[in-house]
């Protein structure tokens, strides 16, 4: 019912997927009402701070990213939210010595190890939670993406993809205690071996291996252990929605449906919804409590 943040601040190490660079990432506790913040700490102090909100996100090809008025940016951040929303953490401050949070082994994991280490602190105001009034949707027939109005959090998605390792799957999550790190955080993200070898003639995916990604030639899986979910694809899919939301600002209430969408509609899903106010509202954490039959319906809904 009330904000958290981390009790204790803690360090990593890791390479930008993009950049191949070596990347310095410190989280750290913040007071109440600050939300998720960005400082980049290679640039000077009137330039270095990014908001993680859905109006500073500049660029959605391949990957999220945010930026601030003098232009400074932060990449790959949508691994590192999900694993802070799926962890409950409200208010922190992430420093980083570069462009790119470290993309680590590709999921978000990690993050929520790292996270975990910290410990999570309660903090003395209420929670804010974004309840979705009306449906809203953003896209077309093939590819969209959707929030709907729900006394709980959860999310599906559908993707369909021409090879058979990753064929047609879809799946439905709903957000709750231990759902987010038993069910996705382990997720990788995942793609196809001729689009990183384009990727890296544009000078893109330098740091990308198998280390940190699935990596899919033709109908096969090149890592040599295989994958961590049978359906472990859509379940990154929803992992790096649950990252994108969490943009918003606050934790949404609502139903997300996700089909064949990405960065760009799931940030456009959240323009959508802010500019319509019959759409949304804010609401504290003990007003927007759920009974466990309202979370049988919500379940039953979603699989019809």
């Amino acid at each position: 019912m009330f904000q958290q943040t981390l009790k204790s601040p803690i360090n990593c190490t890791g390479i930008g997927l993009h950049s191949g660079s070596k990347v310095s990432m410190r989280l750290m506790p913040s007071d109440v009402n600050t939300g998720i913040v960005f400082v980049r700490t290679d640039q000077p102090a009137d330039r270095a701070t990014i908001r993680a909100d859905w109006d500073r996100v500049t660029d959605t090809k391949l990957c999220t990213v945010v930026a601030n008025d003098a232009g400074v940016s932060v990449g790959t951040i949508e691994h590192l939210m999900a694993a802070l929303r799926g962890c409950g953490i409200d208010n922190a401050v992430i420093e980083l010595n570069g462009p790119e949070v470290p993309i680590m082994d590709g999921s978000s994991a990690p993050f929520v190890f790292l996270i975990e280490c910290a410990g999570i602190r309660q903090q003395d105001k209420p929670r804010r939670l974004i309840k979705v009034l009306k449906q809203v949707t953003v896209g077309d027939q093939t590819r969209f993406a959707s929030l709907s109005p729900s006394p709980v959090t959860g999310f599906s998605f559908e993707i369909d993809f021409a090879s058979a390792a990753v064929a047609r799957q879809e799946t439905y999550v709903k957000l709750g205690s231990g759902t987010f790190k038993a069910e996705l955080a382990r997720a990788r993200t995942f793609g196809f071996l001729h689009e990183v070898d384009q990727m890296r003639k544009l000078g893109l995916a330098r740091g990308g291996s198998l280390d940190n990604a699935i990596v899919i030639s033709g109908d096969k899986v090149l890592n040599e252990g295989g994958l961590r979910y049978t359906d472990e694809f859509v379940r990154h899919k929803i992992l790096d929605s649950i990252g994108d939301l969490y943009l918003a600002g606050a934790p949404i209430i609502g139903h997300f449906h996700g089909c064949r969408s990405g960065h760009a509609l799931n940030n456009q899903l959240l323009r959508a919804m802010f500019a319509d106010q019959t759409a949304w509202c804010h609401v504290d954490a003990d007003e927007a409590g759920a009974t466990p039959a309202e979370w049988a319906r919500e379940k039953i809904a979603a699989v019809a």
